[in-house]
């Protein structure tokens, strides 16, 4: 994808051109990811509404249960079906849906869609099923997939947007599919399997002397009702397994293709650019297209030319009345101002905008030193800076300004 990279000096990082990204037929896929908390939402949604506006049909799923989300569009309420977002692509061939993952009901119609009718119903009233389909370590990100191969294989849309889901590590959306895959293959499941395929009783006996302390202990833990809930899931299931793996399977390889593009998000922070730099490295072991790093809320300052150093300095010369001299002649500029206030009014607020002016400097100043941290370990990853936003986004326009900034790729007044 090197039409959304374009190369600076070498003391920089190349700078990740977002637009070109986005402007690319090739880009099918775009994948938000990175730790919780540094924008990743926000991001995708912002790509969605420019890509819609410069000619994609794009659809942004989203995974995080903020309804911010849904507000910031313009929609009450999103849920597992993709709706249009109105006000988006006027004017252009251009248009933009939006959903939020529902991880039960995805769960619910992969087993409606691979299983008989009567096999289904017993699924889906089965009581370790609903505890699985709503919150069994790894289902999430796994039924983030599902979903994703799902609106790849409709079709409808010629970009694709996903926002992963918030997670302790950030490498559990690549580890879902896999687990979750080891977790149905595994030997407990084929222990479990077994008295449903010997069937009767020799498939009860073969259970009862070969994992007798086994399964002894697990009805001690679970209980021997879920035990045999589990059981019975598993014996409906038998004939879906191969197919979660097998779309596993297809859903990563389509993760490596050409096609999709990765964009680590994070905030110039300490934690959250450890985690991207531990992203970064999986995705390259992984054989996964990463784009580049988009760094959320970048702080710039317009009057970069007055240093933490000096702002300070000048501050404590006027609080402490020495920049004004008070020799003779010159004693009214310490006595008023223009207006009729108290010229040592004037000093003291002007001090206090210098010290603001220098938090700001130091601030920038250490966002500065903890990307260049980063950009030494990964110089060749390319970067977009997005500027903080005054406040929180909450409309299009907002979307639309991060778009922009996204676009820009530098922080204002940088």
């Amino acid at each position: 994808m090197s039409e959304g990279v374009d190369t600076v000096g070498l003391d920089t990082p190349p700078r990740l051109g977002v637009d070109g990204l986005l402007d690319d037929p090739q880009t099918r896929i775009i994948v938000c990811c990175g730790a919780g908390g540094v924008g990743k939402t926000t991001t995708a949604a912002a790509l969605g509404v420019r890509a819609a506006e410069r000619g994609r049909k794009a659809v942004v799923l989203t995974i995080d249960p903020a309804r911010r989300l849904a507000q910031s569009m313009g929609i009450d309420s999103l849920d597992n079906t993709p709706r249009k977002v109105t006000g988006v692509g006027t004017g252009t061939d251009g248009e933009l849906h939006a959903m939020m993952l529902d991880m039960k009901r995805t769960f619910d119609e992969i087993v409606e869609a691979h299983a008989d009718g009567e096999r289904a119903e017993a699924i889906l009233a089965n009581p370790f099923y609903q505890s699985l389909s709503a919150g069994f370590a790894g289902t999430q990100e796994y039924m983030a997939m599902e979903k994703l191969g799902q609106l790849r294989a409709r079709d409808d849309w010629d970009l694709i947007i996903v926002d992963t889901p918030p997670s302790r590590s950030a490498l559990d959306f690549l580890d879902a599919p896999k687990r979750l895959g080891s977790f149905l293959d595994g030997r407990f499941i084929r222990v479990l399997m077994a008295p449903a395929k010997v069937g009767g009783r020799a498939g009860m006996k073969f259970l009862n002397v070969g994992m007798s302390m086994m399964t002894g202990t697990l009805s001690k833990l679970m209980g021997a009702s879920l035990l045999k809930d589990v059981q019975t899931f598993v014996a409906a299931m038998d004939t879906m397994f191969g197919g979660f793996r097998t779309r596993a399977d297809a859903t990563f390889k389509l993760l490596q293709a050409p096609g999709t593009a990765f964009l680590v998000v994070a905030a110039p922070e300490p934690d959250a650019l450890r985690e991207a730099a531990y992203f970064v490295e999986r995705l390259a072991a992984e054989k996964m297209p990463l784009a580049g790093l988009v760094l959320n809320r970048v702080h710039g300052s317009g009057a970069d030319q007055l240093s933490a150093e000096r702002a300070l300095a000048a501050a404590e010369n006027l609080e402490e009345g020495g920049i004004v001299d008070q020799e003779s002649g010159k004693a009214g500029l310490r006595d008023s101002a223009d207006d009729g206030s108290p010229a040592s009014d004037v000093d003291e607020i002007t001090a206090g905008l210098l010290r603001l002016h220098a938090e700001r400097m130091q601030v920038i100043a250490r966002e500065q030193r903890t990307r260049d941290r980063f950009t030494s370990l990964h110089p060749q990853v390319a970067v977009a800076e997005v500027a903080a936003l005054p406040g929180d986004v909450h409309d299009l326009a907002g979307l639309r300004a991060i778009g922009e900034r996204l676009a820009a790729g530098v922080p204002a007044g940088a």
